[in-house]
């Protein structure tokens, strides 16, 4: 599943990295908004499953968008904004 961007469109973008490759958001994105409509797919596996996920409630509660950010650490990417740069890489 992709997140398709329907309104908004006119802020700033923004350059960033997933695991090296490079994804496009927009000013004012969560870090978890702009890797998935950026086309990530997935953050994470389910820790049952092993299937993937990728931010289950967006506000914090689940676990499942823990990623690393260079110069930052581990941090939910729902709760994280989006920078100009930043590097980031799946746990």
């Amino acid at each position: 599943m992709r997140l398709k961007r329907l309104r908004d469109l006119d802020r700033a973008p923004l350059a960033l990295t997933l695991d090296g490759l490079a994804v496009s958001a927009l000013a004012g994105d969560t870090l978890l908004t702009a890797l998935l409509a950026g086309g990530a797919g997935s953050l994470s596996p389910n820790i049952f499953t092993q299937e993937p996920r990728a931010g289950f409630c967006h506000m914090g509660a689940c676990q499942d968008c823990w990623v690393f950010v260079e110069g930052l650490g581990r941090v939910r990417a729902c709760a994280t904004m989006a920078a100009d740069g930043m590097v980031v890489r799946r746990l």
